[in-house]
């Protein structure tokens, strides 16, 4: 599966070149309609043939035949995942993707591939990287794709010696080298230190795993997760979830079923924030504008850095959904799809369609627009 920015790349190499599109959804658990995906994918390809004329036939029954290979060998079965996508011109297979949720089932013979149903997928790329702590061992895992991936564990350095006998040999005495501190105490200091190191190094190692559009889930205790939160940069430490409930010998199917809703949770709550964002600019002048003509606009005049679409308006004008998503790719904005409360609110406030800006034009009489 693609990365947003892979797929913006794809798109803009293909801008000129006549492309079939085409998205199957999968998702059915009736072994009695295992293969009415495909009934559905014929009706959608029939669709394409009736309207074509010309030379038009000749190039999409190749790229047609193309796609067709890849699903051919589920033709009497369920599909992998939960829906596959294909893209293919006269001359090429151009990319084949197996999903993790639904798209609409759809088939698209045009100029350029068509980009708006695969944005509903783009949020299962982000990482969801988890830590599972306590002071002396830390277990982490990769969530990507509905896929859950453990990661080389970490340990605390706890190597200390002998401190009792070697406080005896060098001093005569319980004291281990530090006035008032027995070695006791001096035991304790060095877990002490190499436990905040430990987490030190989880905060660092979920960093790098996470990227810059991943997500955290901390769990283990109380102690370990505010520690290695408050090791986290500030843009990763908004992008985390603390669960407490998670602990350091969860079994994996555990692990992966809390970390699923965490996904969940933390995707609405960064569309949530982006919404709000988004109103609050644009009802105040700022970088935001709301409903299809302030938004089209701000794409006409290449002033988007992300473009939000309610998962309603993709389905219920999906050409104009996907002539937004090329503008924005071609202007190498961020598209965001919104589903849930934050999908109606766009839809109901917004008809379905708003941006956050770069910048607002200031026309000659000194207001901004």
């Amino acid at each position: 599966m693609l990365a947003q920015q892979e797929l913006m790349e794809l798109y803009r190499s293909l801008e000129d070149q006549p492309t079939l599109s085409v998205y199957v959804d999968g998702d059915q658990h009736d072994p009695a309609a295992r293969s009415a995906w495909r009934t559905r994918l014929e009706g959608e390809v029939n669709r394409v043939r009736d309207a074509l004329d010309g030379g038009d036939e000749v190039a999409f029954e190749a790229a047609w035949e193309r796609v067709w290979k890849e699903f051919r060998d589920y033709e009497e079965g369920f599909l992998p995942g939960a829906g596959m996508a294909a893209f293919a011109t006269a001359d090429r297979l151009v990319h084949v993707a197996r999903f993790p949720v639904a798209p609409p089932t759809l088939v698209r013979w045009e100029q350029g591939l068509r980009a708006a149903p695969y944005v509903r997928v783009l949020k299962q790329d982000r990482p969801v990287v988890v830590s599972l702590t306590d002071r002396e061992r830390a277990r982490l895992f990769r969530y990507k794709d509905a896929d859950l991936h453990e990661l080389p564990s970490l340990v605390a350095d706890t190597a200390m010696g002998d401190l009792g006998e070697a406080s005896v040999t060098k001093r005569g005495g319980r004291s281990s080298g530090r006035r008032g501190e027995t070695a006791t105490d001096q035991a304790q200091r060095i877990l002490e230190v190499s436990a905040d190191r430990l987490l030190a190094h989880v905060a660092q190692r979920l960093e790098e795993e996470a990227g810059a559009e991943g997500f955290l889930v901390l769990g283990g205790t109380q102690e370990t997760i505010a520690k290695v939160h408050g090791n986290l940069s500030r843009h990763m430490a908004e992008r985390t979830v603390h669960r407490a409930s998670l602990h350091l010998e969860m079994p994996l199917p555990e692990v992966r079923s809390a970390v699923r809703a965490a996904a969940s949770e933390l995707t609405e709550t960064l569309q949530e924030k982006l919404v709000d964002q988004v109103f609050d600019q644009a009802r105040s002048g700022g970088k935001g504008a709301l409903g299809r003509e302030a938004t089209i606009q701000a794409l006409r005049e290449r002033r988007v850095d992300t473009l939000l679409l309610s998962r309603d308006f993709v389905s219920s004008d999906p050409d104009l959904a996907d002539r937004c998503v090329g503008t924005a790719f071609a202007q190498g904005a961020g598209v965001e799809e919104v589903g849930g409360a934050q999908g109606a609110r766009l839809t109901h406030e917004a008809e379905g369609v708003a941006a956050r800006l770069r910048f607002r034009i200031r026309s000659e009489n000194g207001q901004e627009h």
